[in-house]
């Protein structure tokens, strides 16, 4: 059996830290398949070389494996400040430096352009698939003195919910991302069946939901209840709300349990209904976030969203009667925006009400996306564009400045109108330093709140 020391690169808080939930799967599965493994966070070690150089010291580790989660943070605004993979080339030069130890690297960022971020990082074996499955493959093979190829893609089929690895969590972990967000994430399915034009879940996760049983998302909801005195989660599906309703079932396991646990999850705004909504409230849902994506039909047809902004009206309808706070994320300048679709856009968005709106400017090109399709057609990248770097697509029928300007305008004296994304970051930063915790954008709503009550006052007078 071999050591094997696994390292979380992820450094970004944006939009809250959240738990190294990819690393602590695999580790999960390393351990069970009787390996020695030990963790290491570099965002709860502050970055800290010095450690990370002592781990591999005192570990002396025979296999060294890098999680990679995000490749950038998608806002053209900041462009490659951003842009995560120098870190990742830091890590494995730091690891290379102190072992000689073979090095992995895996995860949904890395999956997304596996061979150019392989020779961007350096490392000796790239991961293509669920870790918890290849890993402890690759492991093996090294053990044995097997050669193994630089990447490493699944051959078999995908794994089922009922396959999925539960996580090994560390309480050192715990404890530093309940102090810094009040959540822990988990998974209730893996998988995406939608088409998004922008989107690279299917391509990671595959293009089916494969659902997790209720009652194993139960157990490790009481375990992290009992265990780590836990109050609130957030369920880091693709999408929660799946057409086959198995989320319903999850809502009445929870439901029959008894566990007192808030939690949140991203929901595509069609077809849940307010009695649905009832029951996850009953359950324990205390807030939801929409890929909504676009603020018109036109530019939601252009993303290949699939519903009409009606269903997001109904959807915030539903929130907005039962009292649960939600936010929506929605990318200006995608296909076939101008400046009559931002118009439209815009007033649709006024018109939803109380909410959070968290606006985006262009959308970041990814490989194997119907963006990517479209920005060639549209003369914006050609073959032999480096994607691996931010570059983001921006409808040719209209000015970006003025797009800009227009959103700016807009939003303008709504703290919970949210553009562009770092101006939320720096709000939800200066609440967390007060001690708020969880998911924080729903304060805005509160501070909103007490100021339309200011505004209706001072008009009263």
């Amino acid at each position: 059996m071999s050591r094997v020391l696994l390292i979380s690169t992820n450094l970004t808080v944006e939009p809250y830290p959240v738990y190294p939930l990819g690393m602590a799967i695999v580790a999960g599965a390393l351990e069970r398949a009787g390996h020695t493994v030990r963790q290491v966070d570099l965002l709860a070690a502050g970055d800290d070389g010095d450690l990370l150089e002592r781990e591999l010291a005192s570990f002396e580790p025979e296999v060294v494996g890098i999680s990679l989660r995000n490749i950038d943070n998608i806002d053209s605004f900041v462009g490659e400040e951003a842009w995560y993979l120098d870190q990742a080339q830091r890590t494995v030069a730091r690891v290379r430096a102190a072992s000689a130890a073979p090095i992995l690297v895996g995860g949904p960022g890395f999956t997304i352009m596996p061979e150019a971020i392989l020779d961007f990082v350096g490392a000796d074996i790239g991961v293509v698939g669920e870790g918890e499955r290849l890993v402890p493959q690759i492991v093996a093979d090294l053990e044995r003195g097997e050669s193994v190829e630089r990447l490493y893609q699944a051959s078999a089929q995908p794994l089922t919910g009922p396959e999925f690895g539960r996580p090994l969590r560390e309480q050192v972990l715990v404890d530093f991302y309940q102090a810094e967000s009040g959540l822990l994430n988990l998974q209730t399915k893996r998988g995406c069946p939608f088409r998004c034009s922008y989107c690279t879940y299917p391509a990671i996760e595959g293009s089916r939901f494969r659902v997790r049983d209720p009652r194993d998302v139960v157990a490790e909801l009481r375990e992290a209840r009992q265990q780590y005195g836990i109050e609130r989660v957030f369920f880091c599906d693709s999408i929660f709300n799946d057409a086959q309703g198995r989320y319903l079932e999850l809502a009445e396991a929870m439901l029959a349990s008894g566990l007192e646990i808030a939690w949140s999850a991203y929901f595509r705004p069609q077809g849940t209904t307010p009695e649905q909504f009832r029951l996850l409230q009953r359950a324990g849902l205390e807030a939801v976030e929409f890929g909504t994506d676009a603020a018109s039909d036109a530019t939601l047809g252009g993303l290949d969203k699939g519903f009409a902004f009606d269903d997001v009206v109904r959807a915030q309808a539903s929130c907005s009667e039962l009292g649960i706070p939600a936010a929506h994320f929605i990318i200006f300048g995608g296909p076939g925006e101008t400046e009559q679709t931002l118009a439209a856009g815009l007033a649709n968005i006024e018109a939803l009400g109380r909410c959070v709106v968290f606006g985006f400017s262009g959308i970041r090109i990814l490989p194997g996306t119907g963006i990517a399709q479209r920005a060639l057609q549209d003369g914006l990248i050609d073959d032999d564009t480096d994607l691996l770097r931010p570059r983001y697509y921006l409808s040719p029928q209209i000015d970006q400045e003025q797009m800009n300007g227009a959103i700016l305008q807009s939003f303008k004296g709504r703290p919970d109108r949210i553009f562009p994304p770092s101006e939320g970051q720096k709000k939800i930063e200066v609440m967390r330093r007060f001690g708020y915790r969880g998911l924080l954008w729903d304060q805005l709503l509160k501070v909103a709140g007490r100021e339309r009550r200011r505004s209706r006052g001072r008009r009263d007078d």
